[in-house]
C-alpha cells in the first residue's frame, strides 16, 4: 500500500496526457467534507474542487470517515469520492496479496513460461520456471505489465512477447535474448500487433506469424476508418529484419491459430460474432487463402474454431456447434472435406482443446455449469479415455509438451488462486498423475480453505426461462441474519460467471458479511447458442429484465436481504449496472459502473474501428436510422433522468474498447439530475486496472461506496 496522509490531498498539476478533451483532468478531490476539516461527509468542500466541464458531485448523506487517510496513486483522478481511511486499507491489505501463476508456454528443453506478480511488485511480468516448485526467474521488466509470450521453439534461446502502454492495447512485439537479457522491438509500425504461432520445420530457422490492425483512437470524435484490413506478417526475431507482409485480409476478427508441422499451411480463424466464425486455410508461402468451413451446404450460422493439424497435415481438429446447441469436437479431412464428430453428444460446451504433438491424444475442457472439467480422448478413434487422476477446480490453458507426454494446465478453485499443474501421461491415461508446478502465494493471516464456497442458484425470468448464477454466502455463524447482496454482472456480453478465486472480493464476504451473486443473464456463453443470442439487437433489455427477475426472487431466499442490494459490473456489465439503476432504482441501494457503455451510439462510433463491425453484430448497426433510434432510446445516458440511487463510475483514460467519454458523459448527465456520483479515472489504465496500486485503491473506494450506499438505503 502507499503511504498514509494526515491532511487532505493538495491540488495537483494538470495531467500531461493529450487527447481530444478541452481540458485535461486534474488529480483532485471534490464533494466530501472531512470531519473537523470540513464538517460532515455530506457537505462542505474541504477537498479542493475539480476544475473542468463536470458539474460538482452531490455527496452522500453519511458520517465522515476518520483520518489518517491513504495517499492515492498519482495517476488517479478522484472526483466525488471520499478519502480512504488508512485503517480500512490495513484491514483489507491481506486480501490484496494473493498471487497466482499463469501458464503460457513450454520451453523446448527445460521448464516453462508463466505470468506472475512478484512480492512487492506492482505489475505482472513473465517468469521462467525450470522445474516443479523451483525458484522463478524473472524475464521481463519495465513500467508496463506483460501478459503473453512464447519461447523460440528450436533451442529456446529467446522469446517473443507483447507489450502495450498505459492500457491502450496498442501492443507491439518484442524479442528477449535470454542470455543477455536484451530486449529488441520487432514491430515498430503504428498498429496493434498480436503474436501468432511459430513456424518451425526441422533444419530451418523458426519464424513467427503475427497479425496487425490499424488504430485510430477515435475517442472524442465520430470519425473512424471506412475500411479496416487485417494484415498478416512473417516476423523473424533473430534476423533483425523488418516484418514481411504475408497477406492482407478484409475487416477485423482474423487470426492465425494453428500451423501444420511441415510449415506449409495455417488455419485461419475469422471471428464474426459470438455465434458465428469461419475457418480458412492459409498457404504460408503465397499468402493465398481458401475457406474450409462453413461449407455452402450448411444451414444457419455456427461457430468453428481450429484446434490443431494432425502430424501429417491432412486432418484439422476443431470445435463447432453447427449441428447442435453446444460446441463439440470435430475432425475435418482436408482431402475430401468430410467432417466427423468426436466424443459423442455433449450437454455442455467444449471450452478449449489441444492436440498432442504426435497426434495421439486430444485434451478438452467441458464447461459444466461454469466449472471447466478436463477430459482426454483418443484422437484417432474419438473415444474418451478414463484418467487415473483428477483435479478439483476449473481448468484452462491446455498445452501439450512438444516432445514429452505432458499436459500443462492452469487450475483455479474457490479456495485456490491460479496455479500451474502438469498431467504426466508417461504410463498412459489410466495411470496418469498430476504434479503441481507452482504454489499460489497466500498471506500468512488468511486461510483460503475457509472461504465461502460458490453454489449454483437459479430463478425464473419474465418469459419462464431459468436464469442461473453463482452465489457466495457469508458464514452464518459469523454473520447471522439476512445479509446484503452485491450483484456482480460480467462483461462480454458473451462472458460467463465461472467458478474461480474471488481475490479481493473475499473481503466483502468474509469480513463484511455481504453475499456475492454473479448472474449469467441471457446472452452469456456456456448455455447453448440459442441462449447466447437471446440479448442480440432489439432484445437487449431482456437481459436487464433477468436482473429484475432476480430482484423478484431474492425476498424468498433465506439469509439474503432483498432490501440491501448493490449492483456492479464491468464493460458490458457496466452498462447492465446503469440499466438496472434506471429500471430498478427503487429496489437497489446503489450501482457501480466500471468501464461501461453509457450510450450505444456514441460507443459504436468511438470504439476502435477494428472492433466496430464485430460489436454491431451484437448490439445493432447504428448507421441504420431505425436501429439508431432504438439504441438511443434504451441507452442509460438517454434515461439518466430516471437515476435516483448513488452511482460510482470507474474508467481508464486509455481504454480503446469503451472510450473514457462514455464515463464522462454519464457522470455529467447524472450529476445534472442531482444524483450523487463518485468518479474514479486512471490516467495510466485502459479497459480495467492492471496496476496493483490502482486496483487496490479502486477496490477500497468500492468498499466505502458499498458500505455507504447500504447505510443510506436503510434510512
Amino acid at each position: 500500500m502507499t503511504q498514509p496522509m494526515t491532511q487532505p490531498v493538495p491540488q495537483r498539476p494538470p495531467s500531461s496526457s493529450t487527447g481530444t478533451r478541452e481540458q485535461a483532468p486534474r488529480r483532485r478531490w471534490l464533494g466530501w467534507g472531512l470531519g473537523s476539516l470540513g464538517g460532515s461527509l455530506l457537505g462542505g468542500c474541504a477537498w479542493p474542487g475539480r476544475a473542468g466541464h463536470l458539474p460538482p458531485a452531490a455527496p452522500l448523506d453519511l458520517p465522515s470517515p476518520r483520518g489518517p487517510w491513504l495517499q492515492p496513486p498519482p495517476a488517479l483522478v478522484i472526483d466525488g469520492l471520499p478519502p480512504v481511511p488508512l485503517s480500512l486499507a490495513e484491514r483489507v491489505r491481506d486480501y490484496t496479496e494473493f498471487r497466482g501463476h499463469g501458464f503460457l508456454d513450454w520451453h523446448p528443453r527445460e521448464g516453462l513460461l508463466l505470468t506472475h506478480r512478484g512480492a512487492g511488485q506492482n505489475l505482472v511480468q513473465l517468469h521462467h520456471l525450470a522445474a516443479p516448485g523451483g525458484a522463478l526467474q524473472r524475464l521481463t521488466h519495465g513500467a508496463e505489465p506483460v501478459w503473453s509470450g512464447s519461447y523460440e521453439p528450436a533451442q529456446g534461446h529467446g522469446l517473443v512477447f507483447e507489450r502495450a502502454s498505459g492500457g491502450d492495447e496498442a501492443t507491439r512485439l518484442y524479442h528477449l535474448d535470454l542470455a543477455s537479457g536484451q530486449e529488441r522491438l520487432l514491430t515498430p509500425l503504428p498498429e496493434r500487433f498480436d503474436q501468432g504461432p511459430w513456424v518451425h520445420v526441422a533444419g530451418q530457422v523458426p519464424w513467427l506469424l503475427a497479425r496487425s490492425v490499424p488504430l485510430d483512437r477515435t475517442a472524442g470524435s465520430a470519425s473512424g476508418r471506412a475500411q479496416v484490413n487485417t494484415r498478416l506478417w512473417r516476423v523473424d526475431p533473430r534476423a533483425g529484419q523488418a516484418p514481411q507482409l504475408l497477406a492482407e485480409l478484409p475487416g477485423g476478427g482474423w487470426q492465425v491459430s494453428q500451423v501444420s508441422a511441415d510449415g506449409r499451411q495455417g488455419a485461419l480463424l475469422h471471428y464474426l460474432s459470438a455465434n458465428q466464425s469461419e475457418v480458412w486455410r492459409l498457404d504460408l508461402a503465397s499468402g493465398q487463402r481458401e475457406r474450409l468451413l462453413p461449407r455452402s451446404d450448411m444451414a444457419g450460422p455456427a461457430a468453428f474454431v481450429p484446434v490443431g493439424f494432425s502430424p501429417a497435415g491432412d486432418t484439422l481438429y476443431l470445435l463447432s456447434d453447427h449441428e447442435g446447441e453446444f460446441r463439440r469436437l470435430w475432425r475435418l479431412h482436408l482431402a475430401d472435406g468430410r467432417l466427423q464428430a468426436l466424443g459423442g453428444a455433449v450437454a455442455w460446451d467444449v471450452s478449449d482443446a489441444d492436440l498432442s504433438a504426435d497426434g495421439r491424444w486430444l485434451a478438452a475442457t467441458f464447461n459444466e455449469a461454469g466449472r471447466r472439467r478436463l477430459r482426454l480422448f483418443d484422437a484417432q478413434s474419438g473415444q474418451a479415455l478414463p484418467l487415473g487422476a483428477t483435479l478439483e477446480g476449473s481448468i484452462s490453458a491446455l498445452r501439450f509438451h512438444p516432445q514429452r507426454p505432458w499436459l500443462a494446465v492452469n487450475l483455479v478453485a474457490p479456495a485456490t488462486p491460479l496455479q500451474v499443474q502438469v498431467l504426466d501421461l508417461s504410463d498412459g491415461p489410466a495411470r496418469a498423475r498430476w504434479q503441481r508446478w507452482t504454489e499460489p502465494v497466500a498471506p500468512a493471516g488468511l486461510d483460503p480453505r475457509r472461504f465461502s464456497r460458490q453454489e449454483v442458484v437459479d430463478w425464473p425470468s419474465f418469459d419462464g426461462r431459468r436464469i442461473s448464477g453463482l452465489l457466495n454466502r457469508p458464514d452464518p455463524a459469523r454473520h447471522p441474519g439476512r445479509r446484503p447482496v452485491l450483484v456482480l454482472i460480467h462483461g462480454g456480453p458473451e462472458g460467463q460467471a465461472t467458478e474461480g478465486f474471488l481475490g479481493r472480493y473475499h473481503y466483502l464476504i468474509e469480513e463484511l458479511g455481504i453475499a456475492l451473486l454473479q448472474p449469467n443473464v441471457r446472452g452469456s456463453s456456456g448455455f447453448g447458442k440459442t441462449f447466447l443470442k437471446l440479448d442480440n439487437g432489439r432484445l437487449r433489455e431482456d437481459a436487464v429484465r433477468d436482473i429484475s427477475a432476480l430482484l423478484d426472487w431474492l425476498p424468498g431466499q433465506a439469509g439474503l436481504d432483498a432490501a440491501q442490494v448493490v449492483v456492479s459490473g464491468g464493460s458490458y456489465g457496466g452498462y447492465m449496472s446503469l440499466a438496472v439503476a434506471i429500471h430498478e432504482g427503487a429496489r437497489i441501494a446503489g450501482a457501480i459502473d466500471s468501464v461501461g457503455i453509457s450510450h450505444f451510439v456514441t460507443f459504436l462510433e468511438r470504439t476502435e474501428s477494428y472492433r466496430r463491425d464485430l460489436r454491431r453484430v451484437e448490439y445493432g448497426d447504428e448507421r441504420d436510422p431505425a436501429m439508431r433510434e432504438f439504441l438511443d432510446r434504451i441507452s442509460p445516458l438517454t434515461q439518466a433522468h430516471r437515476l435516483r440511487r448513488p452511482l460510482m463510475v470507474i474508467q481508464g483514460r486509455n481504454d480503446p474498447r469503451v472510450p473514457w467519454t462514455e464515463a464522462e458523459q454519464i457522470v455529467q448527465r447524472a450529476r445534472a439530475q442531482g444524483v450523487p456520483v463518485g468518479y474514479l479515472l486512471a490516467e495510466n489504465e485502459g479497459h480495467g486496472f492492471a496496476r496493483k496500486e490502482n486496483a487496490d485503491y479502486e477496490f477500497l473506494a468500492k468498499v466505502l461506496f458499498i458500505q455507504q450506499a447500504l447505510a443510506q438505503s436503510q434510512r
